[in-house]
């Protein structure tokens, strides 16, 4: 009688799910006082989730840090709340309208709200005296995160510098900070657009419903759909329409746009991303494409 053998090897997705949470328990080894960033995107969801297993049965060691612009969608909020009341972390929320109100940060009208979080997190990060932020950047979103580190250092001023990297040979990672400075953790960095849905689908996740296709009011600008409400209202020339749309990002409402879409499913989403050709800020970002740098050269000022 032929005796099988079984087989040990883990699938893509169990791996990358081992190397996140390898990185979560890291983390809060080797730092004093860590922090997750959580604004209840979808990415930021597939690391609560993660850091939830990760330290299984107890309580996420650690509080979560939310940057509000202000110009948040009511959706996304909802769901955050669902997370952090389920899971009983505690939540800060740094608040753009506060910091401007403080003087923290400077609305001189120009800078879009998603410039203005770069101020208003360093700030809370030095309030709160973080060592460590986790971040739900991957490398297949945008050109300047293809080149972060899975240990990204910042210095005392919050500043990231792309050419002075420190090398993670091995999966080793280096760890030492100056006083004032702190380091940005992406856990997913290996993750694709892809391997987030299927993780998602995978786990039953709870996202925010406006991932999925529904009717909404949209206003084409800049080629993109930007979803009508009291931060996007027609301009002289711009038609209201009524769209099935799904969005596939979110953020500031003013800068987010979002795509057309029958997809329902978490099913119907990964066959629609499968055949995608533009990553997902890429498409429906407003603040990424107004140069090609445009991302780097907000994290170099500490953006997240």
């Amino acid at each position: 009688m032929t005796q099988t053998h079984p087989d040990y090897q883990l699938s893509q997705l169990d791996q990358l799910e081992a190397e996140s949470i390898h990185i979560f328990r890291e983390v809060a080894a080797e730092f004093e006082k860590p922090v997750l960033m959580f604004s209840g995107g979808k990415d930021s969801i597939v690391m609560m989730r993660l850091a939830e297993k990760a330290f299984f049965p107890a309580k996420i060691p650690f509080p979560v840090l939310q940057v509000d612009t202000g110009l948040d969608f009511d959706e996304v909020l909802a769901t955050r709340d669902n997370w952090v009341n389920r899971l009983g972390v505690r939540l800060i929320v740094a608040s753009v309208d506060d910091a401007i109100k403080n003087g923290v940060v400077v609305d001189d009208g120009k800078t879009s709200r998603n410039r203005l979080q770069i101020g208003t997190l360093l700030n809370a990060i030095e309030e709160e005296g973080f060592t460590a932020a986790f971040g739900g950047g991957r490398r297949d979103e945008e050109k300047a995160r293809a080149k972060e580190r899975v240990y990204s250092h910042r210095d005392e001023f919050g500043q990231w510098d792309p050419k002075n990297q420190r090398p993670e040979l091995w999966s080793l990672y280096n760890g030492r900070l100056h006083e004032g400075e702190h380091m940005r953790i992406f856990p997913i960095s290996n993750w694709t657009e892809l391997d987030v849905w299927h993780y998602i689908d995978r786990e039953g996740i709870e996202i925010p419903s406006i991932y999925f296709a529904h009717e909404r009011q949209v206003i084409k600008r800049d080629g993109m759909w930007l979803s009508l409400s009291d931060a996007v209202q027609p301009r002289e020339g711009e038609t209201v329409e009524t769209k099935m749309v799904r969005f596939r990002t979110v953020g500031d409402k003013s800068q987010t746009g979002c795509v057309e879409s029958e997809a329902r499913t978490t099913a119907e989403i990964i066959d629609e991303i499968a055949i995608a050709r533009v990553t997902e800020r890429g498409a429906t970002r407003g603040d990424d494409r107004f140069s090609e740098a445009a991302m780097e050269d907000r994290k170099k000022e500490g953006y997240f």
